[in-house]
C-alpha cells in the first residue's frame, strides 16, 4: 500500500486528475443507435490523507441492499382452518372442564343428600326410641279424661 524506496516525501507528490473517457456505443446492424450522452459525467475526486498521500477516484454511492422478496400472502382458507382448529381445541378444553365441574358438583350434591338422610334418620330414630323407651310422658285421651297428679289417664 505504501510505495517503498521513494526519494521524496509523500507531501511532495504531484496530484493527477483523471477524467473518464466515454466509449462510443456499439452499433447494431438491425436498427441505428443514436449515441446519447449521460446526464452528468462524474468528476474525479482527490483526497489528501493525513500522512500526505493523495487518493484519487470516483465518488461512489453506498451499496443498497437488495430488497427482500415479498412473502406470498397466506390464503384465506389456511387462516380459516387454523382459526377453526384453535376454536375447536378451546371448545374441547372448555367441555372437559365443564364435565369435570359437573361431576364434582354431582358428587357434592350426593354427599349432601346422604348427610341429610343420616341426620334426619338419626333424629327419627331418637324420637322413636325415646318415646317407647319409658312411659313417663303425658298421655291424653280426650274422651275419657281424668286428672291424676298432673297426668291424664283414660
Amino acid at each position: 500500500m505504501f510505495p517503498e524506496n521513494t526519494p521524496h516525501m509523500p507531501a511532495q507528490r504531484a496530484v493527477e486528475v483523471h477524467h473518464p473517457t466515454l466509449l462510443p456505443p456499439a452499433v447494431v446492424a438491425s436498427a441505428p443507435v443514436v449515441p446519447m450522452q449521460p446526464g452528468a459525467v462524474p468528476s474525479v475526486a482527490s483526497i489528501v490523507l493525513p500522512d500526505g498521500r493523495v487518493v484519487t477516484g470516483y465518488a461512489m454511492s453506498p451499496a443498497q441492499p437488495e430488497p427482500l422478496a415479498a412473502k406470498p400472502p397466506v390464503s384465506r382458507a389456511a387462516v380459516n382452518v387454523a382459526l377453526g382448529g384453535v376454536g375447536f381445541l378451546a371448545v374441547c378444553g372448555g367441555l372437559l372442564l365443564l364435565t369435570t365441574f359437573i361431576t364434582a358438583l354431582t358428587a357434592l350434591v350426593t354427599q349432601l343428600i346422604v348427610l341429610a338422610a343420616v341426620i334426619f334418620g338419626g333424629w327419627v330414630a331418637v324420637q322413636v326410641f325415646s318415646a317407647s323407651g319409658h312411659q313417663g310422658g303425658t298421655t291424653v285421651n280426650i274422651r275419657k279424661a281424668t286428672f291424676k297428679r298432673n297426668h291424664f289417664h283414660g
